[in-house]
């Protein structure tokens, strides 16, 4: 190899600059061997006649060599690129000498450069950590040090925390902060802090994981201010008052130590016995004065009532007629003038009664004319069922066939009325739909039992199907066309409406609703925000919308402005969960809007994809729904007898789940579901069972009560928790059992089951509690997922769209529909009325009254008589 390249540097390459030494564009740099894999080191020079490597003082064979040749194009000079590869063998020949180092050498006809050393390592992690975390028991705000020395390696091992599998970021937390030597400090405990940690330690060969250690912080326990001193026992004589603190500021918690000391004190009191009051004696009688009357009178206080004693009972005034000569020569007169305020009364009466007449008749005249259609013609339209063929006799009868072809139209009216609007809709006597022609329009209904093999195969094909929920049970699917159509999942009140026109004319979507599971979905949360409602995916992402579909879905917040702060969050393409919209303010984008109404909430979008409702308590007021449910099974063979208590999100969806795993179970339903409102508190959840007859059963629990950890709770992510309670039957022919079981959150509000049913009755599943189930088809494609006629909606759409005078148009309507604080939002999309109608089918559908509806509408014509004018022949 030497003679060549002595050779090569007589002998220079045409074009190089006799007068420079090399420069090297790019040097090897240090490489790790993962496994059995090769590296690659490459250098490039300019200007160079040759370049050779050189490996712990050995030059590598020619051969090994990979040569590019190119021109600086800046400097006209030649520039060659070298590259050789190192495998693992090489590296293992030399281990334990030295380290693997290679280094290029560069010719010119000018001299020889060298360029840096490159080391080449086999790169490895050792299994075992030189010190693992350990379990800790602290006192709350006091400081934790967990160390971690993580295993020996090349490269060094990075080290990260996860508290309870999520991660542990000290620039989201200033209370958490990561040593130098890998240690983690939380600097005050706080019960947050509570939780399974890991130091987890890496590089790029492998992976380790420590064993969790356990943090605890308990708090002890702190004596309340005392009471105000309750009233005596007494209400006459000696007698005692007390008063009282608990163990609550704070409440001991996860172990903490008990209040020391007297939690009621007592004094002895006197009370002044109360002393009822008398009347004195009458005095005499007064002299008879001109009215022909005298009087006397009398006093309570005989003695007077003290000390809280009752007051006298009667008058303390007595009049009586008599006669005198103060009294005989009275004016004359007093009959005649009562006769005249009499007869005045009644002529005042009289004059009312004309006036109001009047009034009437004004009022009526400036009503509606003879000629004006009925409002129960808009009434009567709403009803499918009533329609009637148009008859020969009447021209004036509506019976044009639904324009299904008309274009989009624009709203350019103003959230102000104008004065100067013209007649709009023209409605004629008789129906507004007339019977559609046989042949007319051609709707394929999509068929999930029959369609789902080959939906589900299509959509295996997708980038976005692994994703997905696998099975049919939480997932509903259709075809649809511009038409529009509605997705279900029954038992969940999770649905999908898309409105007509949504879908572009000569377009077909295939189009899924997916409810996923929680551990499915990783959705991360921070600080305080907790999961309020499901998380449900819709699609295809990426379809175009012209008009936006409306996902239904169920929360559990008791929602405030003053308590929460409530956000949308969408999952990108990329898998991160974004904020696309935050309730209550102002929204950045026009493509997302919500509804939250008591239990549900109504989700505006125009682009399908990942939704998930997520919120930020503002104060400790701020509280979720939770349902408690009881199960306990339907059959008793053993002596032992367990009551499972679940603590559920109150979203349908959850409840539907559970019940399916109870039925698993061989589970039944012990009462009905209640609802209790969960706090931002920091209290855990408290249960435990009372009043159970001790000659028949006994219960197993060692404590007196059980405890689910708030963070649990509040998180949302832990769907099915529940406690057991374990009893035992004293006697294999005991089949009654009565009791209470007691939910309560410490410092918060509570509630109480009353248990009573005998064991040995065969309980079928279909007698169980279950919620409401949605009526129909879990895909409904056309008219038949709208309760409004196609007809009759574009009549109310086109008519209302305009602004009219008295504001007699969409936004009286939104206003009747009580949406007028979403005013804005309407006024923003081409048809706010089409807006309006979306979401009044959304919220009614199946069983919404369309006779409201119409009421409403008609309500709206009432204000502006153009509404409801007779079309003229």
């Amino acid at each position: 190899t030497g003679a060549q390249q002595s050779a090569t540097v007589a002998n220079p390459v045409s074009g190089a600059s006799p007068d420079l030494l090399p420069h090297f564009q790019l040097e090897p740099e240090d490489v790790y061997i993962v496994k059995n894999k090769a590296v690659s080191l490459a250098c490039r020079a300019t200007p160079a006649t040759q370049i050779y490597f050189k490996c712990n003082g050995e030059w590598v064979h020619q051969a090994d060599h990979i040569t590019q040749h190119s021109t600086d194009h800046s400097t006209g000079l030649p520039v060659m690129e070298v590259r050789i590869e190192v495998t693992r063998q090489q590296v293992e020949k030399i281990f334990g000498l030295e380290e693997y180092w290679c280094q290029c050498v560069a010719w010119s006809s000018s001299g020889t450069t060298k360029s840096q050393k490159a080391f080449v390592r086999i790169a490895y992690l050792r299994k075992n950590f030189e010190q693992e975390p350990t379990a800790r028991e602290v006192s709350i705000e006091q400081g934790i040090v967990l160390p971690c020395r993580p295993p020996e390696g090349i490269p060094p091992a990075e080290v990260e925390w996860l508290r309870n599998e999520e991660l542990v970021d000290p620039a989201l937390d200033a209370n958490v902060y990561v040593t130098p030597e890998h240690s983690l400090v939380l600097r005050q405990a706080r019960l947050a802090d509570t939780a399974n940690y890991t130091c987890v330690a890496k590089n790029i060969v492998a992976r380790r994981r420590s064993t969790s250690a356990a943090v605890t912080v308990y708090v002890n326990g702190g004596w309340s201010t005392w009471t105000q001193w309750s009233g005596c026992s007494t209400s006459c004589g000696r007698g005692w008052q007390k008063r009282s603190r608990t163990c609550t500021n704070p409440t001991p918690l996860n172990g903490g130590a008990f209040c020391e000391g007297q939690n009621v004190q007592k004094t002895a009191c006197t009370t002044l016995c109360p002393v009822d009051g008398a009347w004195s004696e009458w005095s005499k009688w007064s002299v008879c004065g001109a009215e022909c009357t005298h009087w006397r009178s009398r006093e309570c206080s005989e003695p007077a009532p003290r000390n809280g004693g009752r007051n006298c009972h009667g008058p303390e005034l007595d009049t009586r007629n008599c006669t005198s000569e103060l009294c005989s020569h009275a004016a004359p007169g007093v009959e005649d003038v009562a006769l005249y305020v009499g007869l005045v009364a009644v002529a005042v009466c009289l004059v009312l009664l004309l006036l109001v007449g009047v009034l009437v008749y004004c009022r009526k005249k400036g009503g509606l004319d003879a000629d004006v259609a009925d409002s129960s013609i808009l009434t009567a339209g709403f009803q499918p069922v009533s329609i009637k063929p148009s008859k020969a006799d009447n021209p004036s009868l509506l019976t044009i066939q639904p324009d299904l072809s008309t274009t989009t139209m624009t709203y350019q009216g103003s959230l102000c009325p104008r004065q100067d609007s013209t007649a709009k809709l023209q409605l004629p006597n008789g129906h507004l739909l007339s019977p559609l022609g046989a042949g007319r329009h051609t709707l394929h209904h999509s068929s999930p039992a029959a369609e789902g093999a080959d939906f589900v195969a299509r959509l295996s094909t997708q980038s976005y199907f692994r994703s997905l929920p696998r099975g049919n049970t939480n997932m509903a699917y259709g075809t649809f066309n511009y038409l529009g159509g509605r997705l279900m999942i029954p038992n969940t009140g999770i649905s999908l409406l898309i409105p007509p026109d949504a879908i572009p004319r000569g377009k077909i979507y295939e189009v899924y609703l997916t409810l996923h599971k929680q551990e499915e979905v990783r959705l991360p949360l921070t600080g305080c925000q907790t999961l309020l409602s499901p998380i449900v995916s819709c699609g295809p992402p990426g379809v175009l919308l012209t008009r936006p579909a409306i996902l239904a879905m169920g929360h559990c917040v008791e929602a405030s402005a003053e308590n929460w702060s409530i956000r949308l969050k969408k999952q990108s393409c990329e898998g991160t969960w974004e904020d696309v919209l935050q309730l209550g303010a102002e929204p950045c984008t026009e493509l997302y809007y919500c509804q939250l109404e008591a239990q549900a909430c109504y989700i505006f979008t125009e682009q399908l994809g990942r939704f998930a409702l997520v919120g930020e308590s503002l104060s400790m007021a701020a509280s979720k729904r939770l349902k408690l449910v009881l199960f306990a099974p339907a059959a008793c063979p053993s002596l032992e007898y367990n009551i499972r208590v679940y603590c559920l999100s109150d979203t349908q969806d959850v409840l539907k789940e559970v019940i399916q795993l109870e039925k698993q179970l061989g589970g039944q339903l012990i009462g009905a579901p209640r609802v209790l409102h969960f706090k931002d508190s920091y209290h855990n959840l408290r249960l435990s069972i009372h009043d159970m007859p001790s000659s028949l059963w006994k219960s197993k629990l060692l404590a007196s009560y059980q405890e689910i950890p708030f963070y649990h709770i509040w998180s949302g992510l832990q769907p099915f928790l529940h406690c057991t309670f374990t009893l035992e039957r004293l006697s294999p022919t005991t089949s009654e059992l009565a009791c209470k079981i007691w939910v309560w959150q410490v410092e918060g509000d509570g509630q109480s089951f009353t248990v009573n049913f005998n064991i040995a009755k065969d309980t079928r599943f279909s007698d169980w509690l279950v919620p409401d189930s949605e009526v129909g088809a879990p895909a409904l494609v056309g008219p038949s997922a709208f309760k409004i006629p196609f007809l009759i909606r574009q009549k109310i759409i086109s008519s209302l769209d305009p602004p009219g005078t008295r504001g007699a148009d969409w936004r009286m309507l939104a206003q009747k529909l009580n949406l007028d604080s979403h005013l804005s939002f309407f006024a923003s999309k081409p048809s706010p009325t089409a807006m309006i109608l979306n979401l009044w089918e959304a919220r009614h559908f199946p069983n919404g009254n369309l006779s409201q509806l119409a009421a409403a509408v008609a309500e709206v014509g009432k204000q502006d008589g153009a509404l409801f004018s007779e079309a003229e022949c």
